[in-house]
């Protein structure tokens, strides 16, 4: 029975997409089966990042809307056989996702993956409410921007009330992925540091995912970071990340400008 986890922000741009392709191509190089999902309805760009544009030919729109079975619209990794997607539509808007619909396409996720990867659109609305309602565990991905911050501050409270788990009464694990962090920016007090972030959010830390051009490039490419950049720091940083969510200590290190090298992070709560 798989793990449901949604990847989710209040504010778009921050790399959820990316951070989706690449977690979940890192828990496939570890021997999981996943499947990423694009909820991203009318928008579609998990497809472009995997490389599995000229591919789709149904979507999660069809498996909802019953129009085509599931096994039609999933799409195998090229590159890793324990990689699968399953695109967004491109043409039609939120309401066609129903609650019935995606309950069932997600039960029929769980039986066949190990994880099962919701990239969430941004925001507060119906695509990102069906995106984590079914979901076990959650990754805030977050800018170490006030604006971002304080937008993942009100994810964590949706996440704390409109997910089947919250109903029930049901912790639910969060994780805070903290992206596009550049140590000399934060040193210069043109970002916030991690430790105010964490402050701020309090929920525990899963990673730091360094600013780099390889992660762009890698999308440019279709291919996710992990896969085609992987001795590259992003990379490095989204594996571990993994690792820790399959529940490998794996210790948490922020890159310190002023030392030109990763210092760790000690007396901080982490995954």
């Amino acid at each position: 029975m798989a793990k449901v986890l949604v990847v989710t922000s209040g504010k778009g741009g921050v790399g959820k997409t990316t951070s989706t392709a690449a977690i979940g191509a890192a828990l496939a190089l570890n021997g999981e089966n996943v499947c990423v999902v694009d909820f991203d309805v009318g928008l579609r760009n998990l497809d472009l990042v995997m490389g599995a544009e000229r591919r789709v030919v149904y979507d999660l729109i069809n498996v909802v809307q019953g129009d085509a079975k599931l096994n039609q619209a999933l799409i195998r990794d090229k590159r890793l056989d324990t990689l699968s997607l399953l695109a967004a539509s491109q043409t039609r808007d939120k309401d066609a996702l129903s609650p019935e619909g995606v309950a069932r396409v997600v039960g029929e996720l769980r039986e066949r993956f190990d994880w099962v990867i919701c990239d969430s659109p941004a925001g507060i609305e119906r695509g990102a409410t069906m995106a984590m309602r079914h979901a076990d565990m959650a990754i805030v991905v977050t800018n170490p921007e006030v604006s971002s911050v304080r937008d993942s501050d009100r994810i964590i409270g949706l996440l704390d009330s409109k997910t089947i788990r919250a109903e029930r009464g049901e912790h639910m694990e969060k994780y805070l992925l903290l992206t596009r962090y550049d140590p000399a920016r934060a040193e210069r007090g043109e970002m916030l540091k991690t430790e105010d972030v964490l402050e701020i959010l309090s929920i525990p830390l899963l990673g730091i995912i360094p600013e780099s051009q390889a992660v762009l490039s890698a999308s440019n490419l279709g291919a996710p970071v992990t896969i085609s950049n992987p001795d590259s720091a992003p990379s490095r940083a989204y594996i571990d990340a993994a690792r820790r969510l399959m529940g490998i200590e794996v210790p948490i290190k922020v890159p310190v400008e002023r030392r030109g090298i990763f210092g760790s992070l000690f007396g901080r709560r982490v995954a």
